[in-house]
């Protein structure tokens, strides 16, 4: 009986490996597939990251998963998957939204769909199951309220210009979270992804007033005073807050006239050496308890957009959703646009920003 059982087993993982889970699909057979197989490699998905260490030990009490992580950036994680092939050493990774549909493309993702995908807006997924944002980040202001006082604390994007204060935006060359504080400016001020032009002028004042900061926003760089408004993702700034010796003295606020709302997705490896076990663990970050978790680490829950509610403990840390209401989710146009944008971004700001604070 115990060998009819394996054999059951082992038959409906090598299924199962080689197909796209349906919602509906019996997630007892997926959940006993992946215990068979009995690890989950990932990478770019390190403990102290939107808690991910929360569903770590929360897939190894409930399924028995050995988890190992290799932390790295997105653009790494997809030239892994499609390095490694035969021979992979990764199952499943994190990475930002624009890398779903790259990743997806060169040919290195399998599809599956959680049971709660109809819970997932259509912006957030791809209509085939290859990825699905699972938390969002949307671009805020950190402010040092002991440096700034009552008024003189901006809450939109155009205060920015008549402040007397210094605005730390970080490298836009190279830094993600830089480039799409640009555009989220840049959608305040009525442009787009087809249009940062807006946003480009907005740090090109900053920058011939001698008030623009081009280090990133760290805790260390708050910590001395050295910035005053950072430009970061909320679940960083919130993050960075918490970890303040004195929290009470930063706010993190989303700007009210325009930002831009991203945010990181799953990618299973087309060649994961346990696949049951990678489609498993998306199935237990798109549910109630792989979302909370994602929230007690200050990322926004995709689901919390549509049916999740989160409960009062967790609610408290995070900004309050009215906030929200002026973000714009990316793309807002075309999705071709901003990875267009994005790249011709840095050689403008060199030419329009930089060359004014020299």
């Amino acid at each position: 009986m115990k060998h009819l059982l394996l054999a059951s087993l082992l038959g409906s993982a090598i299924a199962l490996s080689t197909s796209a889970m349906a919602a509906d699909t019996d997630l007892k057979t997926l959940e006993a597939a992946a215990k068979a197989e009995g690890a989950i490699n990932s990478v770019g998905m390190p403990d102290d990251w939107a808690n991910w260490k929360g569903t770590w030990t929360d897939l190894t009490a409930k399924y028995g998963l050995v988890h190992m992580d290799t932390d790295m950036s997105s653009a790494q994680e997809v030239a892994k998957f499609d390095a490694e092939k035969d021979n992979a050493s990764a199952d499943i990774g994190d990475v930002g939204a624009a890398f779903g549909p790259i990743a997806t493309a060169k040919g290195v993702t399998q599809p599956y769909k959680p049971s709660t995908w109809a819970q997932v807006p259509d912006w957030a997924k791809d209509k085939e199951g290859h990825w699905a944002l699972a938390y969002t980040g949307t671009i805020a202001f950190i402010v040092n309220k002991k440096l700034l006082h009552g008024s003189d604390i901006p809450t939109k994007w155009a205060d920015l210009k008549n402040g007397k204060y210094k605005v730390t935006i970080g490298d836009v060359s190279t830094a993600a979270q830089a480039a799409n504080g640009v555009l989220a400016a840049a959608i305040a001020m009525k442009g787009d992804e087809t249009n940062l032009a807006p946003g480009l002028q907005l740090f090109t004042e900053l920058a011939k007033q001698k008030r623009l900061g081009i280090n990133n926003p760290t805790i260390q760089s708050m910590e001395k005073g050295e910035v005053e408004v950072g430009v970061v993702w909320d679940f960083n700034g919130l993050s960075y807050k918490a970890k303040m010796t004195n929290p009470d003295d930063y706010v993190v606020l989303i700007p009210s006239d325009g930002s831009v709302k991203s945010g990181y997705t799953t990618i299973i490896n087309k060649y994961a050496k346990h696949p049951n076990a990678a489609k498993l663990t998306r199935e237990y970050i798109f549910s109630d308890e792989g979302q909370l978790n994602l929230a007690r680490g200050n990322a926004r829950p995709i689901r919390a957009e549509t049916d999740l509610k989160l409960p009062a403990d967790i609610a408290k840390n995070l900004i309050p959703s009215e906030q929200y209401i002026a973000a714009k989710p990316q793309p807002i146009k075309d999705p071709a646009a901003w990875e267009k944008s994005s790249k011709a971004l840095p050689q403008q700001w060199n030419e329009q920003v930089i060359v004014e604070m020299q």
